[in-house]
């Protein structure tokens, strides 16, 4: 089958036509990822865990679905839920932050018949808004649409990822049949890899909010520009037969080849082989997705970046001189100079697996783009002006460190955005992605770390991370820390064994609450606060950058020890969750405490319907809010006061005491003020009304 494997141009074309082309990719993604899972011979293999730092498949089965309806929700395109239980479970998808909970006793798993409905009844909804949602042209990440091409290009991404997976599971479980067309071109010759020249040249990236051409994920997006002198890089992606030359001559064994971080990966492994090949005896297999072939020696190596390092040195010893793996600038100067985006590549899904590395010719270099994905040394790091979008506020933002590293020029199973010379995609270096590499000789300078306690992109955050409002600001000390203060009186001859921080932001009223109770549990729904949190907890202290005036800013630095809450940090745990649609498992709360809440939030009355059922007998409700309704955030039909009906004045706190009197007696109402300092000589002074509510037995 011939896929439309190309995304989108946003420039072109009548609404209408638009819509029809929309819809046609979004079937093609929507049933090609279910095809994918037809590979499992029974569909309970589904609840397999091929991976120990993976969900079991099934969570990917109804992920991609559950993304449509979270983001539909929180840009409020639709207020409808198709699951609210499926839509907690299976939301949280990125795996490798470290605030997953992956822990499956915390999960009930739907059936595969019952994922499968769900995901019929989010694809009719979604078909319904691609029919119906009011959007222009050129269409931008502002509009609605573009939330829609969000969804597309996220399973685009699961399509990829859940392929791995496969490939990592128990051959057992899958069927052989061939659903997919293979390349079976393998051979046990390959050809000689050599070093070619690469003119110096100039490289541009450029990509508009307004008019993006395509779609882009944040990292993609303002402006970058780099002058690359003349190096020289490998004519073809390494091969299994060039890989396999290492692997003879004990490279795994070798440990001056691998860095300190692939030593431990090593050790941990005990690997000496690639993940994806098989020895038995003298003879060498490789594992594709569903089916064991001899290890095709024409074929690229698929390996991580710990053994691409190593290779690497390996391969200087043997040559004399340094190569190395290439920069992200280095990949997008070879990819201009060949004019690889024009060459023809095993790329959507041509093929079901991976090609000769002397196939798809582009200038004098083979596979610039496809085959597999081109480890790089870069890591991941934003452009100057980079920015979150509102709605997936943690697309990037949580591989900004030394951990993650950016791989590109997609692989054979790459789709729509992969495939774009802009795309931007970064992955833990441990973790295998379809990928392989070519290393350069070069001179070239390139970034080597981004100091992973350091953050410095998104100017909310640095707001904040005066570690929540700052210490004191013209007599009005710190909001969380006071907010707690003003709370203790009232949690005399209460529980005090879990506390719910809800909305925690960067996590200091979490820390506070802990010096009071057992166990704390912060939830943000956005995966940038909580990363703060975390990170206070892990590292000795966080830089981070302030603004002062303009486009200057000045760097502080901030520590637990310093506000004495280094000795409780172990009492309180991140994860990241929808206040409008929480797990089950979050519930037996002594207090739930939510601090600037409910005027941010996209549904408050499911918030107030849900939450008070998950505090206990005698337990504390405490909500705080200057009551700042604005339909940035909620939809002014979803507003709990701050407008008129029938005449009459509708206020936040009669609203709460309607919903909450029949279960809990209001004990008290405080106003705490607080003080965003938002530049050096730009204060926002807030009152926030403090009401605290006891539930009844």
């Amino acid at each position: 089958m011939n896929y439309n494997w190309k995304t989108i141009n946003l420039n072109t074309g009548t609404v209408e036509e638009k819509r029809e082309e929309i819809k046609n990719y979004f079937l093609q993604m929507y049933e090609l990822d279910e095809k994918l899972f037809d590979l499992l011979k029974e569909k309970d293999y589904i609840y397999e865990q091929p991976n120990k730092l993976r969900h079991p498949l099934i969570f990917y089965y109804g992920h991609t679905a559950t993304f449509f309806m979270n983001k539909l929700n929180m840009s409020n395109i639709t207020t409808k839920r198709v699951n609210k239980t499926y839509e907690s479970i299976f939301a949280i998808g990125v795996d490798e932050m470290s605030w997953d909970d992956l822990n499956s006793e915390n999960y009930t798993w739907p059936t595969f018949e019952e994922t499968k409905a769900y995901r019929n009844e989010v694809k009719n909804l979604v078909l319904k808004l691609i029919d119906t949602i009011e959007f222009t042209i050129p269409i931008n990440w502002n509009s609605p649409m573009w939330v829609i091409l969000m969804g597309i290009e996220h399973e685009n991404i699961h399509i990829e990822t859940s392929s791995v997976l496969l490939r990592e599971l128990d051959k057992k479980f899958l069927i052989d049949e061939e659903i997919f067309e293979y390349n079976n071109e393998r051979s046990e010759n390959y050809p000689q890899n050599e070093l070619v020249k690469v003119e110096a040249g100039e490289v541009i990236l450029e990509k508009d909010h307004n008019k993006p051409g395509f779609y882009g994920w944040d990292n993609e997006f303002s402006f970058h520009k780099a002058k690359i002198k003349e190096f020289e890089a490998s004519k073809y992606l390494v091969s299994n037969g060039e890989f396999l030359e290492f692997v003879k001559e004990g490279g795994y064994n070798k440990l001056h080849y691998f860095s300190k971080d692939g030593l431990k990966w090593l050790d941990f492994t005990q690997t000496k082989i690639p993940t994806f090949w098989i020895k038995e005896g003298d003879k060498y297999y490789l594992r594709e997705i569903n089916r064991v072939v001899e290890l095709p020696l024409n074929y690229p190596v698929d390996i991580n970046v710990y053994e691409a390092e190593a290779f690497c040195k390996y391969k200087s010893e043997k040559l004399g001189f340094e190569v190395r793996l290439p920069s992200e600038d280095e990949f997008y100067r070879l990819n201009d100079y060949v004019k690889a985006q024009d060459c023809n590549a095993n790329i959507g899904l041509k093929y079901f697996n991976q090609t000769p590395v002397d196939k798809y010719k582009m200038g004098d270099f083979y596979d610039v783009i496809g085959n597999v994905w081109q480890w790089s040394i870069t890591p991941t790091y934003p452009f100057d002006g980079f920015q979150t979008h509102p709605v997936y506020d943690d697309f990037t933002t949580p591989t900004f460190d030394d951990r993650h590293a950016l791989i590109k020029g997609g692989s054979f199973i790459s789709l729509g955005n992969e495939t774009l010379r802009s795309a931007r995609y970064a992955f833990r270096k441990h973790f295998f992605q379809h990928a392989g590499f070519r290393y350069v000789k070069s001179d070239n300078e390139y970034r080597t770390k981004l100091n992973d306690n350091v953050y410095e992109t998104d100017e909310q955050i640095s707001q904040y991370c005066e570690f929540h409002y700052g210490e004191e600001n013209f007599c009005v000390k710190n909001f969380p820390k006071t907010s707690v203060e003003v709370l203790k009186p009232y949690l005399e001859g209460i529980k005090k064994e879990k506390a719910l921080d809800l909305g925690c932001s960067v996590g200091r009223s979490s820390f506070e609450l802990a010096k009071v109770f057992d166990e704390v549990l912060g939830i943000d729904f956005s995966a940038n606060f909580i990363s703060v949190g975390i990170k206070l907890k892990k590292y000795d202290s966080l830089t981070y950058k302030v603004a002062t005036e303009g486009e200057l800013y000045e760097e502080k630095t901030v520590a637990l020890k310093d506000f004495g809450l280094e000795e409780i940090k172990e009492r309180v745990t991140f994860m990241q969750g929808d206040a409008c649609n929480l797990k089950d498992m979050y519930s037996g709360y002594d207090l739930i405490f939510c601090s600037n809440l409910i005027d941010r939030l996209y549904y408050p009355q499911k918030f107030l319907d849900d939450v008070p059922n998950r505090v206990n007998d005698d337990g504390l409700l405490v909500i705080l809010s200057p009551y700042t309704w604005l339909e940035a955030y909620t939809p002014k039909q979803n507003w709990l006061g701050g407008y008129v009906k029938d005449n009459k004045e509708v206020k936040t706190l009669d609203t709460l005491k309607s919903n909450l009197e029949d279960r809990f007696e209001l004990l008290d109402t405080i106003d705490v003020p607080f003080v965003i300092k938002e530049t050096a000589r730009k204060h926002q002074y807030t009152i926030s009304q403090m009401s605290i509510w006891k539930k009844s037995k």
